[in-house]
């Protein structure tokens, strides 16, 4: 067994204040502009949802409250002015395998009158349902319902005959005082999401058929209805290669225009696209770029307004289709020369009053309300105000060469005030690998920077962003090139002069723990330490351990086989490490389980090298916990220092 995290030494003040979760976990406006619903954390996992009352004294009341062992508070929005909907997650172990349950719950913004919205199961069911279902239209001209999904589980009576064979992903309406319950969309088996168009009325369903083995199939299919028609015409067909998918995925529908917006390629990279849903099927471009993916789509308010669209350069840039909105972010921009980066996280029923979120690379964020009436812009309240006085790092765009001479694009941390020469370094490559690493302000690197290192985050071949040539097959199939272009980014920092001869490590979580892993294995010189995060350690430990769920196929089209599952995966090659390595994972991490680090460490003792794995109690993936992130900062610090020499 690994060493125990209870066993630390107390971490460092800097561990402490970068570990700590953000200030603001969650936030919504009231229907009327008026109150403030706000999750924030507690002691060391625990969340509670505080009611601001936004026209009176502005006083934070505590109203509910989650330990977060075994139960999590993750979102809270409101249904009506005086009454929420807020979503429950559970981690517990089942049948010796962690699994996560999700509940939504009501109550009113007092705290009284507290209800289960999620439809309850039978003792007669026949499976449980994981998913408590999620919000899918807040039905503003009603009030006092919403339109949620729901996961239908058949239900047996005496004899075993079926009392109730509905099946699958449907809609129901549920008053949210009464719980009175009503099917707007009939279950169907292979249902996988619906769309309303904020008014009430589900205009796109998704279905994704099984294999005759019954695990997931590559292709979704998707279907709308006419404004005026409950018949569900075809619309597109996304496929899944195991590598990239092709065809228009829609996100949402704007019912004055009558369409949906989508993403689908154009030039070998995603573009927003907007089909007509009148029955004539138009497909016209709206926004793409020649250089990156358009990856995301801007929506406000409560019936989720598409109002513009996002894409990330060296700098995430939102372009506004509504003009008021372009007018506002304009002077919006003037107002914050310091936070250039801005999103809209919700608004009140008429838009008169908008919540904001704005932040940099050097401002870990802070949220605004927005009064269009008078034109007042009020801070609410700093995302991570323990960071208030501690100088942070300028984090800058850079792009490095590639041993194939390929330009490969990243971001560089340097240490506050440094002159950016002679530093012990770290390389510390995103995880996914189906994600990039963009300019911002990230606790990690942020806190590396401030004990003194170089850090370098480098978008290699096979992050998402850059289209599909960069994608390539992705960075476990394509692992050759992904690896040897973080190793790459190691060698650039050394060549620069930027890190010390002999001071550099390399620090990744997840995909970016298996890429620190692997990349001592395909160059065991270069890193002098290893600290790698929930890391995937062996692909086909991966592969056999889904084999009873329903994503198995689909997982094994992702991953490959052949050499590249065998030379890819670092346990199965822990001869060739040769440095010190330093693990961490949560035992109950359900997207990577903690057996690929107890292998790893395994494989890496039989080898005679020198492993530690520290085991987390209760947690998953994400390590969600003040003094669990502070203690794995601060020991990775510490093996850093001692392995580097300083």
């Amino acid at each position: 067994m690994g060493a125990s995290a209870q066993s630390a030494l107390a971490a460092n003040d800097a561990a402490v204040k970068f570990g700590a979760r953000e200030a603001v976990e969650s936030a919504s406006l009231s229907p009327d502009g008026k109150s403030l619903a706000i999750i924030q954390p507690t002691g060391s996992r625990g969340s509670v949802l505080l009611i601001a009352n936004l026209t009176g004294t502005p006083e934070l009341k505590p109203i509910l409250a989650a330990s977060g062992t075994p139960d999590h508070l993750y979102s809270c929005g409101w249904a009506t002015d005086t009454r929420l909907v807020c979503g429950i997650y559970v981690l517990q172990m089942d049948a010796g395998q962690p699994t996560g349950y999700t509940r939504l719950i009501t109550l009113n913004s007092d705290g009284s009158d507290m209800k289960i919205l999620s439809a309850r199961t039978s003792s007669d069911a026949l499976g449980v349902a994981r998913g408590g279902g999620n919000v899918i239209d807040w039905l503003g001209d009603d009030g006092g319902a919403v339109l949620m999904t729901r996961t239908y589980v058949p239900q047996e009576s005496v004899g075993h005959l079926m009392a109730d064979s509905r099946e699958g992903l449907g809609v129901d309406r549920v008053d949210i005082k009464t719980l009175a319950r009503k099917t707007i969309e009939p279950p169907k088996a292979s249902a996988t999401e619906y769309i309303s168009d904020g008014h009430g009325k589900v205009r796109i369903m998704a279905i994704q058929p099984t294999t005759n083995t019954g695990y997931d199939g590559k292709r979704t299919l998707y279907s709308y209805r006419k404004a005026d028609s409950r018949e569900w015409l075809p619309l597109s067909t996304v496929i899944y290669t195991g590598v990239t998918s092709t065809g228009f995925e829609p996100y949402a529908v704007d019912p004055d225009l009558n369409v949906a917006y989508g993403f689908d390629d154009k030039d070998g990279r995603a573009a927003l696209y907007k089909i007509s849903l009148d029955g004539s099927m138009k497909k016209e471009l709206v926004f793409a770029r020649p250089d990156v993916d358009v990856d995301d789509l801007v929506e406000v308010g409560r019936q989720h307004r598409v109002v513009g669209v996002g894409f990330a350069g060296e700098k995430r840039t939102t372009t506004f289709f509504d003009p008021t909105l372009s007018a506002f972010s304009k002077s919006l921009s003037k107002a914050l020369p310091n936070q250039p980066l801005v999103s809209f996280v919700d608004a009140s029923a008429d838009e008169s009053k908008l919540l904001l979120w704005a932040g940099s690379d050097i401002d870990p964020g802070r949220f605004y309300l927005f009064d269009k009436t008078t034109k007042g812009l009020t801070e609410i309240m700093p995302v991570r105000p323990q960071l208030a006085k501690t100088p942070l790092s300028a984090v800058k765009p850079v792009s490095f060469p590639a041993a194939d001479g390929t330009m490969i694009p990243g971001y560089l941390t340097l240490p506050p005030g440094s002159d950016g020469k002679n530093l012990p370094a770290i390389v510390m490559p995103h995880g996914g690998p189906d994600a990039r690493d963009e300019w911002s302000f990230a606790w990690l690197p942020q806190y590396f920077a401030n004990r003194g290192y170089a850090v370098l985050q480098p978008n290699y071949r096979g992050s998402t962003g850059y289209g599909t040539s960069w994608f390539q097959k992705n960075g476990i199939q394509s692992w050759r090139t992904a690896i040897g272009d973080v190793d790459d980014g190691g060698r650039w920092l050394l060549k620069s002069g930027i890190a010390a001869p002999g001071k550099i490590a390399i620090v990744g979580w997840s995909y970016g723990g298996y890429a620190a892993l692997q990349s001592a294995v395909l160059d065991p010189g270069l890193f002098k330490a290893v600290a790698a995060v929930a890391p995937v350690t062996d692909w086909q430990l991966m592969i056999d351990r889904h084999q009873n769920y329903t994503d198995y196929k689909l997982l094994q089209a992702q991953i490959g086989s052949g050499p590249n599952v065998t030379e890819g995966s670092p346990a199965r090659n822990a001869g060739r490490i040769k440095v010190p390595v330093l693990m961490f994972h949560g035992d109950l991490d359900q997207n990577v389980a903690i057996e690929q680090s107890r292998v790893m460490k395994s494989r890496l003792e039989a080898a005679g090298g020198k492993v530690e794995l520290v085991e987390y109690k209760g947690l998953d993936h994400q390590l969600v916990d003040d003094t669990v992130r502070a203690d794995m900062l601060d020991r990775i610090d510490s093996f850093l220092r001692a392995n580097l020499g300083l």
